[in-house]
């Protein structure tokens, strides 16, 4: 298996910034702009289906792991029949993190089954208004563990309020394992959240406008690794 979940950080909030959110027609300056700071490369998969948004593909993963040394987090959001075809393609681009999410129900099985033949962790993502019970048949074969704040493939959304008792109901279940799942929150990422967030359990936030848009990344991300 790849150690990309053991050489991420314990001691600090991992930076974890969606590509969504960055310069598109700037992509590779951004990419070097923020690599001094990140530790894994966010990047959201939707079908149009699943999600309402249509993004992004399996080339642009392709392309960004063969320029930048930043581990690759793909979230995939598509329907249960191409599921497994998507993780393939994601797999073979050369995503390190390949998170689907628990509505896909049985068809997550065979995706896991990939991503472990191929060495590639394994995360499960929830939506907003499913149940956190719902992922406790998946948790024990994952390594990263997404709990979404808003709906989901929508940006700029407040964060849901039963955002926190989420993820503490989500940092239990994850206790019981006895080994090491981050917990992610992605979704309603703002200054003012992402505090009750970190307090809540979480081990990384979703950066999008927080940290592309801060006037001063530096001073952003150190503020982040205080917290």
């Amino acid at each position: 298996m790849s150690d990309v979940i053991e050489r991420l950080p314990q001691d600090r909030l991992i930076a974890e910034f969606s590509v969504w959110s960055a310069d598109l027609l700037n992509l590779s300056g951004e990419l070097m702009r923020i690599a001094p700071h990140a530790d894994l490369l966010h990047i959201d998969v939707a079908d149009g289906h699943f999600a309402p948004a249509m993004l992004f593909f399996p080339d642009l993963v392709a392309a960004i792991s063969k320029s930048s040394a930043v581990p690759i987090h793909v979230h995939l959001m598509c329907a249960d029949h191409i599921l497994l075809q998507q993780a393939q393609q994601f797999a073979e681009a050369g995503a390190n993190i390949i998170s689907v999410h628990a509505e896909n129900g049985a068809a997550v099985g065979p995706v896991f089954d990939l991503l472990e033949s191929k060495g590639i962790a394994k995360g499960i993502v929830l939506n907003v208004t499913t149940p956190v019970s719902a992922a406790e048949a998946f948790v024990p074969r994952v390594d990263m563990f997404t709990l979404l704040g808003t709906a989901i493939g929508v940006k700029g959304q407040n964060l849901n309020e039963q955002a926190p008792a989420r993820l503490q109901e989500a940092q239990r279940m994850i206790k019981r394992e006895g080994r090491r799942i981050v917990l992610a929150a992605d979704g309603g990422i703002r200054e003012h959240t992402v505090p009750v967030l970190r307090k809540a359990g979480a081990e990384t936030v979703v950066l999008g406008s927080l940290a592309f848009n801060a006037p001063d990344l530096p001073a952003r991300m150190q503020w982040l690794a205080s917290l």
